[in-house]
C-alpha cells in the first residue's frame, strides 16, 4: 500500500497535450499530479476513481485552460493544494508557486530565499519530488549556468513546458532566471 493512500479520497486520469496523468484529492486539497512514467510517481493508488470529485474537475478544468491559452497560463491556477512532504519539501514547493508563468528560477535562488544558501542540492531534491507538476511548476528551475536540468516527467517535457510559456525558444541562451516572490 502506497503511503498516500491513507489521506487520499479520490484519483483520475487527466489527459494534456503533453501526455496523461494522474490525479490524486484530499479533504484539502489536489495532493497529486504525476505524468505517466513519472520519476517518484507514487504508483497504483487505492483511493476510489472519481474524475468528478471538486479538487480533481476544478484541476482538470484549469489544465485546460492552460495549455490552451496564455492569458490563462500568466494567471496560473486555483485549485487548493494539498501536497504531502516534509515541511522543507513544503516550504520549497510554496516558494516554486512564486515563480510565474516564463519565469526561471536556479536551484541556488530558491536556496538563498529560504535562508538556507547552502542548501540548493537540498532544494534540488524537494524541487524533483514535486508531487503536482505543471501546477507547482518545477519545471520553471534550471541549472546554475541556466541549463535544464533534471526534471522529474521528463526533459523533453520540461522543454515542452517552457516553450509554451514563452520562458525559452529552441535554445536556452538569454534566459534570464528570476525568481517573483518568495514564499
Amino acid at each position: 500500500m502506497n503511503t498516500l493512500d491513507t489521506v487520499l479520497l479520490a484519483q483520475a486520469r487527466i489527459d494534456t497535450p503533453l501526455g496523461p496523468m494522474t490525479a490524486a484529492a484530499t479533504a484539502r486539497g489536489l495532493a497529486g499530479l504525476w505524468f505517466d512514467g513519472q520519476k517518484h510517481h507514487p504508483g497504483p493508488l487505492a483511493a476510489p476513481v472519481a474524475p468528478d470529485n471538486p479538487f480533481i474537475a476544478q484541476a482538470r478544468r484549469e489544465l485546460g485552460a492552460w495549455f490552451a491559452n496564455a492569458a490563462t497560463r500568466r494567471r496560473g491556477f486555483a485549485v487548493a493544494l494539498d501536497p504531502q512532504g516534509t515541511e522543507f519539501q513544503r516550504s520549497v514547493w510554496r516558494l516554486l508557486q512564486g515563480i510565474g508563468c516564463g519565469e526561471l528560477a536556479h536551484y541556488g535562488d530558491l536556496a538563498r530565499h529560504l535562508g538556507r544558501p547552502q542548501a540548493a542540492r537540498a532544494v534540488g531534491a524537494a524541487v524533483g519530488r514535486n508531487p503536482i507538476s505543471v501546477i507547482v511548476p518545477c519545471h520553471r528551475v534550471l541549472g546554475q549556468d541556466g541549463s535544464l536540468t533534471g526534471y522529474a516527467g521528463g526533459l523533453p517535457r520540461k522543454r515542452a513546458l517552457l516553450e509554451l510559456e514563452g520562458a525559452v525558444g529552441g535554445g536556452l541562451t538569454g534566459a534570464a532566471p528570476v525568481l517573483a516572490a518568495a514564499a
